[in-house]
């Protein structure tokens, strides 16, 4: 420990510092990049002149696209082996077939244009490697001993997908907590969770073989009471005993079934209050078997680092309930898949707390996560209706959000200082574009284009104002993504039937939108006498800006990948950049196929 390498990088880079740089260096002078990730939405692609599509990309690359499949195109950004393609002259705009001729063909075409192929190139050397090698955390290489499968009693209530991740992140944080107990001094003695919902990780953990003692933060209680049934089946809990007066209960007498009849034992009201504390607290974890780990849940809503009251609350369990270990916890704060800044929060607690000695959370929901340099980037605000209270927070900074790291909050650039990435730039970062199938393409590429569609028509009917000019740039050189104008048109998630066809799209689209109470009555008004046929002209017209847009859609989500690696590296720099923190590193913890949020960032306090 740490392993090898602190950053899962390819071989393009001779460690992380140049790396860092490069990485830096790239996302803020690449014009395209900052187009393709936050300066753009879909929503703005048949509505802006000139059109994006042709203001945004290069004509040589327009035209290849012209020439090739969206499927072809797509497997040249993720999967195509473009190295041989290293000595392929730049193609002409004028002629590409022409000057290269038939010998050099590419799936039936012209080889891509060698600014295509640079970009291609960067994008894919700037992304950090998320290909799941199964690491041991103890020695850096792969892990010799074979992760056991779950239980079926534990399992309950996982799909394959949880299941697959629990299994592996369970056996990492089981291995990582023997590292630290045997590298060190500090024995850790409980693993926190950090929103932890139903329990799956804490669950699996607490179980044999693992026998870890857990402490799940919730936020939500009836996460926690589900959590606790799930417990029962596990066999880590016992399901409550309640003794009734039978004679007294099927009379539907309260005194049978009151708390002080309760075991046959009589409670005075005072101790009554106490018990009922202690419940709604969850201080106490329930009855547990002893020969397995246990589970202590926390209801309570995580806004920052500071774990003191999870602490004191932890010194609260009497001792036996501790397996005989000391009265002061060691902790290591764990997530699988944190929201937003619960990712940070969790983070911080290695510095904030002395008794937190490691941390090792994935995290996920980029959009959500909020921005530190300000103001915050929302969507456009022609996707939200007037707030006073989102207008306010606008020219606010939260200094929770991103970047976390000073290198990257103060990196000096063409466009000032401090690097930012806008919600839509985030919001991009979570796609899996590796993933996607002709299936799952073909449903979004035809929900995008009839969005984009739809919004052609909201403005030549004069229901949304034409869109402002490029996207405002904020200092740092991100941009805004607010091109939007004039009131909100919020549609949502649709019946599955709406998209059998673009008519049956609108129409429903519409018998949503009328229901607003503000702008129903005008909505319905100027797209009342729309008919069918004046539908089907629309899509006649603008059919072919489908490819388009699939392609401008695809390049979005791949570059996006160069995003995501940002956000993770800076929370990594964050540790590094903490005089309390001994080793930090990233790696990948699931297989991209099942869990594309696969990234861990571990900590190691000194």
């Amino acid at each position: 420990m740490p392993v090898p390498r602190p950053l899962p990088l390819g071989g393009d880079f001779a460690d992380t510092e140049h790396y860092v740089e490069s990485l830096l260096s790239f996302i803020t002078s690449s014009e395209l990049f900052a187009k393709l990730c936050g300066g753009i939405h879909i929503l703005d692609f048949l509505t802006k002149q000139p059109d994006l599509y042709s203001a945004i990309l290069p004509p040589e690359w327009r035209e290849w696209f012209q020439l090739h499949e969206v499927s072809d195109i797509l497997d040249l950004f993720m999967r195509e082996d473009i190295s041989v393609a290293e000595f392929v002259s730049p193609l002409s705009f004028e002629s590409p077939i022409q000057e290269h001729g038939s010998s050099l063909e590419w799936r039936g075409g012209p080889y891509p244009p060698s600014s295509l192929l640079d970009y291609i190139r960067n994008i894919r050397k700037h992304a950090i490697d998320q290909d799941f090698k199964g690491h041991d955390p103890r020695n850096g290489t792969s892990s010799t001993t074979k992760r056991s499968p779950l239980p079926r009693h534990v399992a309950v209530g996982m799909k394959p997908k949880k299941v697959h991740e629990v299994e592996n992140f369970v056996k990492y944080i089981d291995d990582l907590v023997a590292d630290i107990d045997k590298s060190s001094s500090q024995i850790i003695t409980h693993v926190v969770d950090f929103g932890s919902g139903q329990n799956y990780l804490g669950r699996a953990l607490a179980s044999p073989p693992h026998n870890q003692r857990i402490i799940a933060l919730e936020s939500k209680q009836h996460n926690i009471t589900g959590a606790k049934t799930m417990d029962i089946t596990a066999k880590l809990a016992e399901k409550e005993k309640i003794m009734r007066n039978k004679k007294q209960f099927r009379m539907g007498s309260r005194s049978a079934d009151s708390p002080q009849s309760m075991n046959g034992t009589l409670y005075s009201e005072d101790a009554l209050c106490l018990v009922n504390s202690l419940d709604q607290s969850s201080a106490l974890p329930p009855k547990v078997n002893r020969e397995n780990g246990n589970i202590q849940y926390i209801e309570m809503c995580i806004e920052n680092g500071n774990l003191s009251s999870v602490i004191d609350q932890i010194h609260a369990v009497p001792s036996s309930q501790t397996n005989g270990t000391t009265s002061d916890p060691q902790l290591m704060v764990i997530s699988l898949h944190s929201c937003g800044n619960l990712l940070h929060h969790g983070l911080r607690s290695l510095t904030l707390n002395p008794s937190v000695k490691a941390v090792a959370m994935v995290g996920c929901c980029y959009n959500l996560v909020t921005e530190r340099l300000g103001p915050p980037t929302y969507k456009l605000p022609s996707l939200r209706s007037s707030n006073l209270r989102l207008d306010q927070a606008s020219a606010a900074c939260d200094r929770h959000g991103f970047p976390m790291s000073e290198r990257l909050a103060t990196y000096n650039h063409q466009h000032g200082e401090g690097i930012r990435l806008n919600i839509t730039a985030r919001m991009m970062a979570c796609q899996a574009p590796q993933n996607w199938t002709a299936t799952d393409c073909e449903s979004f590429f035809t929900r995008h284009f009839y969005r984009a569609l739809l919004q052609r028509i909201f403005l030549d009917r004069g229901v949304v104002e034409k869109p402002t000019g490029a996207g405002s740039e904020t200092a740092s050189g991100s941009p805004g993504g607010w091109t939007g104008a004039g009131p909100a048109l919020t549609i949502g998630s649709l019946r599955k039937a709406c998209y059998t066809s673009f008519t049956a799209y609108m129409r429903g689209a519409i018998s949503k939108l009328v229901e607003d109470p503000e702008r129903g009555a005008e909505i319905a008004d100027r797209m009342g006498d729309l008919t069918d046929e004046g539908v089907l002209r629309y899509e006649e017209q603008y059919k072919e800006k489908k490819k388009e847009l699939s392609i401008i859609w695809s390049l979005m989500a791949f570059s996006a990948g160069v995003v995501e690696s940002t956000i993770v590296v800076d929370r990594w720099l964050w540790l590094k950049e903490q005089e309390e923190v001994r080793d930090c590193w990233v790696e990948a913890v699931f297989d991209y196929k099942q869990s594309p949020r696969n990234l861990v960032v571990v900590g190691i306090k000194k």
